[in-house]
């Protein structure tokens, strides 16, 4: 088992290129991932790592030793998941991302119902708006809004969630309801989410030509779903979200919804996974369980 746990580490350390993020990723010390590696390439009789002081690099031995490793992994991952499948008491651990929003609001509500049906599977769940990338962070599925770029992952659709342009009533008071789409570029503050990598604010609406992606800009933007919201409701400007996660502060008042005669382009919401021969039956379970739940929770199309 040692010498398994010592492939599982070698493998993260090359993923991520770090020692110390492979540690944290693993919930070891740094210390026991270094000594992991040591006594891999002394098994092995070869050095699976270049290091200096600054990087550390895998050596030609190195990369060849991760391709088997993997399959390795892979297979053994299949194994323990046949045995769940016959004992049908799926255990160990998942990790999975979601959207702040989506996670706040459903994901994380709907926890203890599935822990008191699976009690053996850990779940290590982590919110965040910013773009994830599954295999360097060592994620078994991710949530997402959007179209995924990577197309070796594999998706499921989930809905197509409505979204709503809103502002706050003393934002609408002091600059007017926007008249036509081309007005959010010229006549207003629009608030946007910014993440590392993000493309320019371009927000689709279905106007009467058409969708038209439209190019927006404003004084306020972050990386947290969240604070554009807190934003929004303190009149700095238009936000586009999906409807769930504003859905009470309209019902409240709080926002209005603005240019309903040209609505933003429904997002897609669907989960990722590693496209592997078999998927793991304790994803699959709590994959399948999170999409009855969010498809319920989700509003109603208007």
């Amino acid at each position: 088992m040692a010498y398994l746990e010592n492939i599982r580490t070698f493998v993260r350390v090359y993923e991520l290129g770090s020692m110390s993020a492979a540690a944290r990723d693993q919930r070891i010390s740094a210390a026991v991932a270094s000594a992991r590696i040591a006594a891999l390439e002394d098994h092995l009789g070869v050095r699976l790592f270049q290091r200096t002081t600054r990087q550390l690099n895998p050596t030609e031995q190195g990369t060849l030793f991760y391709r088997g490793a993997c399959k390795v992994l892979e297979s053994v991952d299949e194994a323990e998941a046949d045995v769940s499948d016959v004992t049908q008491a799926p255990r160990g651990s998942l990790h999975i991302a979601a959207p702040l929003g989506l996670g706040q609001r459903i994901i994380a509500g709907a926890m203890s119902e599935f822990h008191a049906r699976y009690p053996l599977i850990h779940i290590r769940l982590r919110l965040s708006d910013r773009k994830l990338d599954l295999a360097a962070e060592g994620l078994d599925a991710a949530f997402f809004l959007g179209v995924p770029e990577d197309s070796s992952l594999r998706i499921r659709k989930i809905a197509d969630c409505e979204r709503v342009l809103c502002a706050a009533p003393e934002y609408i008071e002091r600059k007017g309801q926007p008249r036509t789409s081309a007005s959010l570029r010229s006549e207003h503050d629009c608030i946007n989410l910014r993440y590392a990598g993000a493309p320019e604010f371009q927000w689709p609406l279905q106007t009467p030509q058409g969708v038209r992606r439209i190019t927006v800009s404003g004084p306020f933007e972050s990386d947290h779903g969240d604070v554009l919201t807190q934003w929004a409701l303190e009149g700095h400007g238009i936000v586009l979200k999906p409807l769930f996660e504003v859905q009470d502060h309209l019902a409240a008042g709080r926002l209005c919804r603005v240019l309903d005669s040209e609505p933003p382009v429904p997002i897609q919401l669907a989960c990722l996974y590693a496209h592997r021969r078999r998927q793991d039956p304790k994803a699959r379970l709590f994959i399948d369980f999170m999409t009855r739940r969010i498809r319920e929770s989700l509003p109603a199309a208007s």
